[in-house]
């Protein structure tokens, strides 16, 4: 592609880029453009169909998210009807993550415009072309302008009034449209290597998962089909929740391990929710030892990590499981089997709750696995644990290039409209 095998040209130094700049102006947003801001709809007037909602979170990073979505039917008397959203419309989000920016397509119509996010019109004659102002507006300078302008402390929100100040620079149409196809052509080569990279990044993550499948579903001698309890040393459920009161946290103290602190990477624990010593030494029957295999028995099933020495003595939280370890299995086995999916649609089976899945101790004790010898455990632990080495190095490696592939799209940005492409 020629834009990307000639990179030079993007950093032409600054005689190239002033002489590409002559006849360049700044001009601010409101004089190019009519922005609008959404009507604030009642969620009870939501239906099942009419105009789909433009809501703040259907304007992503550069496209139009139809994920949840809301409707509403516009007044029949029309007095509402200028919130009703046209093909090619910019939309802006306002609060929150602010300057998301997306277009209306056909396929969103009949659409209408909710609040808090701004819909952009080109002016008549106005001297910036649609292509050319949406390049600006995914760039970096104009959300870094627009988060500047912004207020508020727990959620930032800008105004239209913001919006309308954000200067741009417009070159002459012929520039404007020979960046518009410079960066077009450039854009299709990244998106392409983009896919192929993400491709390749889910392919060797599912190298791994069917590695682990085949593993766990072996069969051989010295295997024995057995409980959980059975080949484990016990399970234990951590301290029901009238057992722990609001007094007895603190910050900086013992860690108290629920679900959402077990990680694929191990334990990452709330500072803030500990406990002090004396607490943990009145439930002392619920601390965890290093060896130990803590599993969360609330919501995502097979979330489970083994204790580490750095974390011998921690508490289990009240929605956890923690499992000791026996001569008959080891721990580090145990827990990748609990993670592998062929566990977890076990355990989701036999989870009951309607709204959110729950464990009991009996139904996780009686899960039946097929246990191969200790040797045999440690063996495969070793070729789990190589392919995962080179899954992960293969990861990285992948999701670097992707970063990479995200950082040249901006500096493209950014040499556009510097005036440097």
């Amino acid at each position: 592609m020629k834009v990307m095998e000639n990179m030079e040209i993007f950093g032409g130094g600054q005689h190239q880029g002033d002489a590409r700049k002559e006849g360049w102006q700044t001009k601010k947003l409101g004089d190019l453009v009519e922005v609008q801001n959404g009507y604030a709809f009642s969620s009870k007037d939501y239906s099942e169909a009419g105009h789909f909602l433009m809501r703040i979170g259907n304007v992503q990073n550069g496209y139009i998210s139809t994920t949840d979505p809301k409707f509403i039917k516009l007044p029949a008397d029309g007095s509402l009807r200028r919130f009703a959203l046209s093909e090619g419309d910019i939309l802006v989000s306002l609060t929150g993550n602010v300057g998301r920016v997306g277009l209306i397509q056909q396929e969103h119509l009949p659409a209408a415009l909710n609040q808090r996010v701004a819909r952009i019109s080109i002016c008549k004659d106005s001297p910036v072309t649609q292509e050319f102002l949406l390049l600006f507006l995914f760039s970096d300078l104009f959300r870094e302008e627009l988060i500047c302008a912004g207020h508020g402390t727990a959620q930032q929100n800008v105004s239209t009034k913001d919006l309308i100040e954000i200067e741009i620079p417009v070159p002459p149409l012929p520039e404007q449209q020979r960046i518009v196809a410079l960066l077009d052509e450039a854009f299709a080569g990244l998106a392409t290597a983009k896919a192929n990279a993400e491709r390749n990044l889910q392919n060797a993550r599912a190298i791994f998962e069917s590695h682990l499948e085949a593993v766990f579903s072996e069969r051989g001698e010295g295997w024995v089909e057995t409980t959980l309890e059975e080949a484990t040393g016990g399970i234990f459920t951590g301290p029901f929740g009238s057992l722990l009161h609001k007094s007895d946290y603190v910050s900086n103290g013992i860690p108290l391990v629920n679900p959402a602190h077990i990680t694929g990477h191990g334990i990452q624990p709330d500072p803030q929710k500990t406990v002090s010593v004396e607490t943990a030494l009145r439930l002392r029957s619920y601390i965890m030892s290093h060896g130990d295999i803590v599993i969360g028995r609330r919501g995502e099933m097979g979330r489970c990590a083994v204790v580490t020495e750095r974390e011998d003595g921690w508490l289990c939280g009240t929605g956890s499981f923690f499992i000791k370890p026996s001569s008959r299995s080891e721990p580090r086995y145990l827990a990748r089997y609990l993670r592998s999916k062929t566990c977890k649609s076990m355990l989701e089976e036999i989870a009951g709750g309607a709204v959110m899945p729950n464990l009991s101790n009996s139904e996780l004790g009686n899960l039946s696995i097929h246990l191969p010898p200790l040797d045999k455990q440690l063996e495969i632990l070793e070729q789990v644990d190589c392919i995962h080495t080179e899954t992960q190095h293969l990861t990285r490696l992948y999701e670097r290039k992707l970063a990479a592939l995200e950082e040249l799209k901006k500096s493209l940005l950014h040499q556009a409209f510097s005036g440097e492409l």
